[in-house]
């Protein structure tokens, strides 16, 4: 099954709900505002959800987008699931490294590896 929005494509199979950046900018603050309002959709409607974030098309990511990302990592264990990140590019996953990001998320290099871990 495959829900279309506007800056996400969402699959569901096997019990993990696989959720692709589609845009390869996530820096304007309305963007962001909008794929974390549908994230948190998502998780609200969901609970215990396994989710993956594929980031296989994102180029650049701003700090606010970071920002983003933590709020959800708190919904969804609030909720008690999973959420795990794939597909990072290196210059992205580098910010994630220097702010220490890297040690809150679980990030794997593929989202194949990613289902394998849920």
């Amino acid at each position: 099954m495959t829900d279309e929005q506007a800056h996400l494509k969402i699959h569901h199979s096997q019990g993990v709900h696989l959720v692709e950046l589609i845009n390869r900018k996530i820096l304007e603050e309305s963007s962001i505002s909008q794929i974390g309002d549908q994230l948190t959709q998502l998780v609200e409607a969901n609970p215990q959800i396994k989710l993956l974030l594929n980031f296989a098309q994102v180029e650049h990511l701003s700090s606010a987008a970071l920002g983003m990302l933590i709020t959800l990592r708190s919904k969804v264990e609030g909720t008690n699931g999973q959420l795990k990140l794939s597909d990072i590019r290196p210059q992205i996953y580098e910010v994630f490294k220097i702010t220490q990001l890297y040690k809150l998320f679980d990030i794997h290099d593929s989202a194949a590896e990613a289902l394998r871990r849920f």
